[in-house]
């Protein structure tokens, strides 16, 4: 068996909610999504979620994983802040075990695509790994010695948030010069468009990259800005791989190489690790949710990147 099995997924997203049922040979058996009704509230996306998996669950289902976005309490099943679901301190895993009457695993999304990508992906057999999230914002996964780094509060991976400008753009943070304002989604078409051009989303200005200087310029500022920042990551946790993920990765090579040239440039003493995009796509972080709650019940899989045998965060209903 090669994945997740008996269990029921869900991935909760700034806009879509995701959510899928895997059967014991680990084969997804149904999937769904639903829109994510941030803008009615924290309870609407809490009942959401509840709606999602009410619907996968079977009887012979052994647990379910979730994963959100923001900061991320695992271990006491609270997603502490996320600002574009309106959440603060909602106990979303209780929420879903009461009603579903299942251990409920409650993972960081991006954490959760690290881990899948480190069983089920590129990550496979690799002890140091770094999961590179590029897409609306920028996150990152980091796999130590073979296990998953979640830090003193929870909330390691904020790679997003890597001073690489002193004194350089505003963040949504509120810090001035982190590399998500450079080479996230949302920062390269918010550049963009104060150039006085127009862009839908990053692809409109990838797909100019080669009639357009001010596409060309900001692409470049946002290539070295991550390569200057995976210099840093490099040195300070030697990764053997750096896997690039999320929607940012649809510009394949023009995205790949020029950040591989920035990080070697950086690395005077050294060579640069490989970095590669990852196989898994969109479905990364629901895989990951899945092995989570694979994990919480005890059910047998392949695991073939070391992670951490307990699992933090288990939620049985009272």
């Amino acid at each position: 068996m090669s994945g997740p099995a008996n269990v029921v997924a869900i991935d909760l997203g700034g806009t879509t909610i995701k959510a899928a049922r895997f059967n014991a040979q680990g084969v997804t058996e149904e999937t769904l999504q639903l829109a994510t009704p941030s803008s009615e509230g924290p309870g609407a996306v809490v009942a959401a979620v509840v709606r999602a998996a009410t619907a996968l669950v079977r009887p012979g289902i052994a647990a379910v994983g979730l994963c959100a976005p923001g900061l991320v309490d695992e271990s006491a099943g609270v997603v502490r802040y996320a600002s574009n679901l309106g959440l603060r301190h909602t106990p979303i895993a209780a929420a879903v075990a009461d009603r579903v009457r299942l251990p409920v695993m409650l993972e960081h999304d991006v954490r959760a695509a690290c881990l899948a990508e480190q069983r089920l992906g590129l990550g496979a057999g690799v002890e140091d790994l770094l999961v590179v999230v590029l897409g609306t914002g920028v996150a990152a996964g980091i796999v130590s010695n073979g296990r998953l780094v979640r830090g003193d509060h929870g909330f390691a991976g904020e790679f997003g948030h890597i001073p690489v400008h002193a004194d350089g753009e505003l963040c949504a943070c509120g810090q001035r010069g982190c590399l998500e304002a450079y080479v996230s989604a949302s920062a390269l078409v918010r550049r963009y468009r104060r150039t006085g051009n127009t862009a839908e989303n990053a692809a409109d200005l990838t797909e100019r990259l080669a009639t357009d200087p001010d596409a060309a310029r900001l692409w470049a500022e946002g290539t070295d800005a991550l390569g200057r920042a995976l210099v840093t990551t490099t040195v300070l946790l030697d990764h053997q791989r750096i896997v690039l993920a999320g929607g940012m990765t649809a510009a394949g090579t023009a995205l790949t190489d020029p950040v591989r040239q920035a990080l070697q440039d950086g690395l005077a003493w050294r060579a640069a690790p490989e970095i590669d995009i990852s196989p898994l796509g969109a479905d990364a972080g629901l895989l990951g949710a899945a092995l989570r709650a694979t994990d919480a019940a005890g059910l047998p899989h392949s695991c073939s990147g070391g992670a951490e045998a307990t699992a933090p965060g288990q939620y049985t209903p009272r």
